[in-house]
């Protein structure tokens, strides 16, 4: 299986770690279905009050694994299907868990890394992090419904400069435009995450759960895909920007 969704139970805490070695944690398609069935089952759980969301090998995640994207990506109906069911399963069942997710960031956050961490109520970075979604190379959009997500926590500028100019910003960038809560210096990060997850652990459960209900409430990335969304499936721009990524070669549109 290329990479995994693991989760390891520590006493009040749950630890899920995407892992994926040689690809900075990139998400397979199966990974994507893991993490549904990950957030579903911790959902479930009374023994549970805090989840923290990390990387495997100093990195959170480079977005999605390329190398599979010539096995379904240039037809519309599989198209729509990884978007709709598989990522959007997985994100939609971060969203839905009415426990507090802290995300535990290094390293590469793109693309897939960054929608994962806008599920996250809390953000916690290291200094050398970096974070876009420079699609706009390999010629295909974000799907409409992960885009809302990432706009709606990274705000509407940082997404339109991530998606239209590729832009990539560093940590300190991102925590002045508000979407992480703490910079912290390289090597710092695990044990402040961890005593962060330790205070929420210490609070109640139920007040955790019902708050998670209530800013949910007021919150909507969800509205119904446009139709045609996924037309762009077989274009000549998809095909060329997927094609020069696995052949290390720019791409030429």
């Amino acid at each position: 299986m290329a990479g995994r969704v693991q989760v390891a139970i520590e006493g009040l805490l749950a630890r899920v770690t995407l892992s994926n070695p040689g690809k900075f944690n990139a998400m397979s398609r199966a990974m994507w279905r893991e993490l549904k069935t990950v957030f579903e089952g911790l959902q479930v759980r009374t023994d549970v009050r805090c989840v923290i969301v990390a990387g495997d090998g100093g990195h959170f995640c480079a977005g999605g694994d390329i190398v599979e994207y010539p096995d379904f990506r240039f037809d519309e109906t599989a198209l729509r299907g990884f978007h709709e069911d598989e990522v959007w399963g997985g994100l939609g069942a971060m969203l839905a868990c009415d426990l507090p997710l802290l995300a535990q960031i290094e390293g590469n956050c793109m693309g897939a890394g960054v929608e994962i961490a806008s599920c996250c109520d809390i953000r916690v970075a290291a200094s050398g992090s970096r974070f876009g979604a420079p699609i706009a190379k390999l010629g295909f959009p974000m799907a409409a419904r992960e885009a809302a997500l990432v706009a709606r926590e990274a705000g509407a500028a940082t997404a339109r400069e991530m998606l239209l100019e590729a832009a990539v910003f560093d940590a300190t960038e991102m925590k002045a435009r508000g979407f992480l809560n703490t910079v912290l210096p390289d090597g710092t990060l695990t044990p402040a995450v961890l005593a962060r997850a330790q205070r929420i652990c210490a609070l109640s459960p139920q007040a955790a759960r019902l708050n998670k209900q209530a800013l949910r409430a007021t919150q909507d990335a969800t509205s119904a895909t446009a139709d045609g969304a996924y037309r762009y499936a077989d274009s000549a721009e998809h095909r060329e920007g997927i094609a020069a990524f696995l052949a290390k070669r720019p791409a030429v549109f």
